[in-house]
C-alpha cells in the first residue's frame, strides 16, 4: 500500500482563518489551526487613522490573510508531523463578496502610502453595506433596460456584491478607481500571492460579479449606463479568463513554501467561496439536498438540473458548485451574529453570574432553559433582520424586531424566539425554491452552530418539516477546499481527477439524523403563517417604518457631525 497523501484546506472567515490538513484516502482531518485576524473587521475606523468610517462600512486588512498562511499552515504541519513532500495540494475558500483594488503588480492599493488614508483602497468585506444606494440604482436601471441577468439573481443585485461596491468607489473615490489596475476577490488575491499569477474563479465571478458562463459579464453599454468611467470595466479592471472550480491555479512559489513548511511547486487550486466549498465535503453532489453553511450568517446551497428563476436567490450559476449542475445560492445575512448580539448586548448580569456558577457559557445556559419551552409557549415572534435581509427580499435596509414582549418575558424566551426566527427565515428560502421547481427534500448543516446548539437544529427540522444531516467536521468548508486542492493536484500524484471522486472518498456526515417532531411541526406551521404576515407587512412595502427609522437616524447623525 502506498504512502498516505494529504492536502491543506484554508477557510477564511469573517474574524479568523483556519487551516486543516486532510488525509486524501478518507477525508480525515489530521490537524487544524485557527489564526485570529489582528485587525478584525474594521467598521469604525482605519487602523492608523482616527477618522470615522461611514455608516454600514466593513473593511479588512489584506495582511491578516497572509498571516493565516504563515501561522496556521506551519502549525498544522508541525502538529501532524507529516512529510511536506506528502502534501500534494492546497485549496482555499473565502467569505464573499470580499473585494480589493490592486495595482499592476497585484499589490493592494491600501499598501501604497499615497492611498492608504482613503478607506476605498482597503478590502471591502462581504458585509460592507455602504453601497446600498448604488445597488438600488443598478437594480432600477437593469429593470428599466430589461437586462436578462437580473432574473438569475432573484430580481435584485445585492449591495454586498462586486459591481455595487466598485460603483461606490467610482462615486466616492474616483482617484482610487482610476489607480486600480484590477478589482479582485480576496480569495483570488490570496491565490495570486501563493502562485504569482491571477486566475479568477468561476464561483465568485458567477455568484458575486454578474458573470455568466455563456454570456460573460453585462455589456459595456450597461456598465456605461451606471457611470461613464465604468463602460470598459469588464475588459479592463475585471479582465482575464474565468476558471472552473478544481482548476490548478498554479504552483506554490518558493517564498511562501519556506514560510509555510511546504514543498515549492505544490498544486494550488483556484479560489472558492466558503459555503460552496462545503457542499461536496458533505457528500452532496446531486439535486434535492440543501446545504446550510451555518455560522455568523447562513448560505443555502442547492443543485438543480436546469436554470430556474427563484425570488431572492443570490444567484444560479452553471457548474458553480458541482460540475454538470446548476448551483443555486440563497442566504440569511445574520444568524449566529444575532445570538451573539443578544448574549453580548441584551442579557442581564444575573444570567452571566448563574451561567458562570453552573460552569457554562451564556449560550449554553440560555439553550438549556429555552429547551424547556414548547413551541409557541413563549408568546413571542421575531423577525431575523438584525443585519438586513439577504433572501428573499434582498434588502439591507430592513431591521429586526421581537413581538409579544411583556413585563414577565425572560431572556431565555427571547433567545428561543430568535432561534425560531432564523428557522422561519430558512423556511421562507426553502419554500421559495421548492415552489419554483427546485426540489428541497433534505437539509444538510455544517459550520459551528450545528455542532454547538442541538435545540437550534431541532427547531430548524420542525419549522421546515425536513430531516437534517449534520457534518462530521466542524471545518467543513476547509475540508471542501482541501478536496478541491486534491482535484487540482490530480490522481497521477495521489489526488483525484474530479470533485465527484474526491467526495466519494472524503465526504463525511454524522450517523445521527435530526427528524422533525410531528406535534412541533403542527404548531410551528401556525407560527410560520404569522411570521409570513409580519415578513410581508414590514418587508414588501406595506409599512416601511424600518427604513424611515434608519433615515431619521442618519439625519440625526449628520446633524451631530456638523455640530
Amino acid at each position: 500500500m502506498g504512502k498516505d497523501k494529504f492536502t491543506i484546506g484554508i477557510d477564511y472567515g469573517t474574524q479568523s482563518g483556519r487551516a486543516v490538513l486532510v488525509r486524501l484516502q478518507d477525508g480525515m482531518e489530521m490537524a487544524e489551526h485557527v489564526t485570529e485576524y489582528q485587525h478584525g473587521v474594521m467598521d469604525v475606523k482605519l487602523p492608523h487613522l482616527d477618522k470615522a468610517l461611514g455608516y454600514e462600512w466593513a473593511l479588512q486588512h489584506p495582511m491578516d490573510y497572509l498571516d493565516v498562511l504563515r501561522q496556521s499552515v506551519p502549525a498544522v504541519m508541525q502538529t501532524a508531523g507529516v512529510d511536506p513532500t506528502d502534501v500534494i495540494g492546497l485549496g482555499i475558500d473565502f467569505t464573499a463578496c470580499t473585494i480589493l483594488p490592486v495595482d499592476e503588480n497585484l499589490e493592494p492599493l491600501c499598501f501604497d502610502p499615497a492611498f492608504r488614508d482613503n478607506p476605498h483602497s482597503w478590502v471591502k468585506l462581504w458585509k460592507h453595506h455602504a453601497a446600498q444606494e448604488e445597488a438600488n440604482k443598478l437594480n432600477e436601471l437593469a429593470g428599466e433596460r430589461g437586462e436578462a441577468f437580473l432574473a438569475r439573481y432573484g430580481g435584485k443585485i445585492s449591495s454586498e456584491w462586486m459591481i455595487p461596491k466598485i460603483w461606490q468607489i467610482v462615486d466616492e473615490a474616483p482617484e482610487i478607481y482610476k489607480a486600480a489596475d484590477q478589482f479582485i476577490e480576496a480569495t483570488d488575491w490570496v491565490i495570486s500571492q501563493l502562485t504569482g499569477e491571477l486566475k479568477r474563479n468561476s464561483c465568485t465571478a458567477g455568484y458575486k460579479a454578474i458573470w455568466h458562463k455563456r454570456d460573460g459579464y453585462p455589456s459595456a453599454d450597461f456598465f456605461g449606463s451606471l457611470h461613464p468611467a465604468m463602460r470598459d470595466l469588464a475588459d479592463t479592471k475585471l479582465r482575464g479568463d474565468v476558471y472552473p472550480l478544481g482548476t490548478k491555479a498554479g504552483e506554490l512559489q518558493a517564498e511562501f513554501a519556506a514560510a509555510m513548511n511546504l514543498s515549492p511547486g505544490m498544486a494550488i487550486a483556484v479560489g472558492n467561496v466558503d459555503a460552496h466549498a462545503a457542499v461536496p465535503a458533505m457528500g452532496v453532489v446531486t439535486p434535492g439536498k440543501m446545504v446550510m453553511a451555518m455560522g455568523t450568517s447562513i448560505c443555502h446551497m442547492l443543485l438543480g438540473t436546469e436554470e430556474r428563476t427563484v425570488e431572492g436567490m443570490c444567484g444560479v450559476v452553471e457548474d458553480g458548485i458541482i460540475e454538470g449542475y446548476y448551483g443555486y445560492e440563497a442566504g440569511q445575512s445574520a444568524v449566529g451574529d444575532i445570538f451573539g448580539w443578544f448574549v453580548e448586548e441584551q442579557v442581564p448580569a444575573y444570567v452571566h453570574r448563574q451561567a458562570e456558577a453552573a460552569g457554562k457559557n451564556v449560550h449554553q445556559w440560555l439553550e438549556e432553559r429555552a429547551h424547556a419551552y414548547r413551541p409557541g409557549e413563549t408568546g413571542l415572534l421575531a423577525l431575523d433582520w438584525m443585519n438586513g435581509n439577504r433572501s428573499v427580499l434582498v434588502d439591507t435596509e430592513l431591521s429586526g424586531m421581537v413581538l409579544g414582549l411583556t413585563l414577565a418575558t425572560k431572556p431565555e424566551e427571547v433567545y428561543r424566539a430568535l432561534l425560531e426566527a432564523t428557522a422561519f427565515g430558512t423556511r421562507k428560502i426553502v419554500d421559495a425554491f421548492h415552489q419554483n421547481g427546485v426540489a428541497v427534500e433534505e437539509l444538510y448543516a455544517c459550520g459551528g452552530l450545528p455542532q454547538k446548539n442541538k435545540l437550534l437544529m431541532q427547531i430548524f427540522a420542525d419549522v421546515t418539516n425536513r430531516p437534517i444531516y449534520i457534518a462530521d467536521s466542524i471545518q467543513t468548508p476547509a475540508v471542501g477546499a482541501a478536496m478541491f486542492g486534491a482535484v487540482a493536484a490530480g490522481a497521477e500524484v495521489g489526488g483525484y481527477d474530479s470533485i465527484l471522486d474526491a467526495a466519494e472518498n472524503m465526504a463525511r456526515v454524522k450517523e445521527e439524523v435530526i427528524q422533525p417532531i410531528p406535534e412541533n411541526v403542527e404548531i410551528y406551521e401556525l407560527l410560520y403563517q404569522e411570521y409570513n404576515k409580519l415578513h410581508d407587512y414590514f418587508g414588501r412595502g406595506d409599512n416601511d417604518v424600518m427604513k424611515r427609522l434608519k433615515a431619521i437616524r442618519s439625519q440625526s447623525e449628520r446633524k451631530l457631525t456638523l455640530q
